[in-house]
């Protein structure tokens, strides 16, 4: 029955963002390419609630697709084990490849130090994500690795 209500409303929201995308879309065509990129007032007019609407629309889609997931996740209790457990591994993996990361001293790209000698948080924080992207893609290489071997074994 609930699904059957929605499935009502649907496309009077989906024909309700199609007329008002193709209003804003009108009047930016309408405007003409010169008058955009020259006058601000119809940048402002025209193209900013073109903008702010596809923003909303962004946030909307988001917030719809989290919402699904959690309640999803929520009423499947062996997934909702299996992303925890999913989860605690990438943390686990991102503390690892926190504490292999260095903030050592930075020094351009003539070899000069730069000041105070210390990248600090920022430096420590891109190798984080450095050394990460190198774990996670040796792990992808090595699946990959073994589910080839598997496929040449099997022919």
């Amino acid at each position: 029955m609930k699904g059957n209500k929605l499935a009502k409303f649907l496309p009077l929201i989906v024909a309700l963002v199609s007329v008002i995308g193709a209003v804003l879309f009108v009047r930016v065509f309408m405007a003409g390419e010169d008058s955009i990129k020259t006058d601000p007032a119809v940048q402002a007019s025209v193209v900013n609630p073109l903008i702010t609407f596809s923003m909303w629309l962004l946030y909307a889609a988001i917030a719809i697709t989290l919402v699904l997931a959690i309640l999803s996740l929520i009423k499947n209790p062996a997934a909702l084990k299996k992303t925890l457990l999913g989860l605690a591994v990438l943390g686990v993996l991102l503390l690892v490849s926190y504490f292999l990361s260095s903030d050592a001293a930075v020094y351009d790209v003539q070899g000069v130090l730069l000041k105070d000698g210390q990248a600090g948080a920022t430096s420590k924080w891109v190798g984080t994500g450095i050394i990460y992207s190198l774990i996670l893609g040796g792990i992808g290489l090595f699946f990959f690795v073994i589910d080839l071997v598997k496929g040449l074994i099997k022919s």
